[in-house]
């Protein structure tokens, strides 16, 4: 397999990263453009013979840690309540964090591979991600929407909700159902399933939603690559089934971090 294929293959799960750790589709895909120009000239790069995968995102994660250096403050977006929010919540918070805990988590790398990519040691991703634990742990509730037609899933997912301190304020199998729950009882998350029972869309049932409500979503799907092309519009936050319990974590923790300015549960 060429270089190009091997980075080919890989690109969707970077996407999937670069969308979570921006909240921003159109952002996360801007940087993962800029890091293959990045990655092509970049000769070690082109001499990899090692995890390609791990190779690139060290190339991003470059990328990304000088675009938030030299982001000066008159570039903030205030008029974009989205954009808006996430960048207040990165000027307060610490994201290194973050990262440790969305790439040992939803990227399912090693501490180690982390450790690679970050240019830090095990130790040092081992504590990051004990500091993005604790600050779940202290995070405003919220009430979250379970749209998926698989009871024992969708029980898993609601158990898991609730541990975090969250409530569920309703649940649904099919399209009409999530819109019905939603208006009667307004989310202040949705986490949704691709396919329903009834062969309809989870990702329609959230376009209902978004027409009377702006709520983050977090899709789950077994199959995120079809879903992360960057040809269109498409869900910021994807989880993979069969899905660990910590990487459903993690994507609730960054999709209300990127919540815009407005109280998380309010």
């Amino acid at each position: 397999m060429s270089l190009g294929q091997k980075v080919a293959a890989n690109l969707p799960l970077l996407r999937r990263y670069a969308r979570a750790l921006t909240g921003s589709q159109e952002a996360g895909d801007g940087l993962v453009r800029t890091t293959l120009e990045a990655a092509l000239a970049d000769a070690a790069f082109k001499n990899e013979d090692g995890n390609i995968r791990i190779a690139l995102y060290r190339v991003f994660h470059g990328v990304w840690s000088d675009t938030a250096a030299h982001e000066a403050p008159a570039e903030r977006d205030n008029d974009n309540p989205q954009v808006g929010g996430a960048q207040r919540s990165l000027a307060t918070t610490t994201p290194r964090n973050r990262q440790a805990l969305l790439l040992t988590t939803v990227e399912e790398f090693s501490s180690e591979q982390a450790g690679q990519i970050m240019g830090l040691s095990t130790s040092d991703i081992d504590a990051l991600v004990a500091e993005a634990i604790a600050e779940i742990e202290r995070e405003q509730a919220t009430q979250v929407l379970v749209i998926e037609d698989e009871p024992m899933i969708s029980m898993q997912i609601e158990d898991l909700v609730l541990s975090l301190g969250h409530t569920v304020c309703g649940t649904a199998t099919t399209r009409d159902e999530a819109v019905e729950v939603a208006k009667r009882n307004p989310p202040g998350l949705v986490l949704a399933d691709i396919q329903l029972a009834d062969g309809s869309s989870g990702m329609d049932a959230v376009d209902d939603i978004m027409h009377f409500a702006e709520v983050p979503v977090i899709f789950i799907t077994a199959y995120p690559e079809r879903l992360l092309t960057g040809d269109r519009e498409e869900p910021t936050y994807l989880v993979t089934k069969p899905f660990d319990e910590k990487t459903v974590q993690a994507a609730i923790s960054q999709a209300l971090f990127f919540q815009s300015g407005v109280p998380v549960g309010s």
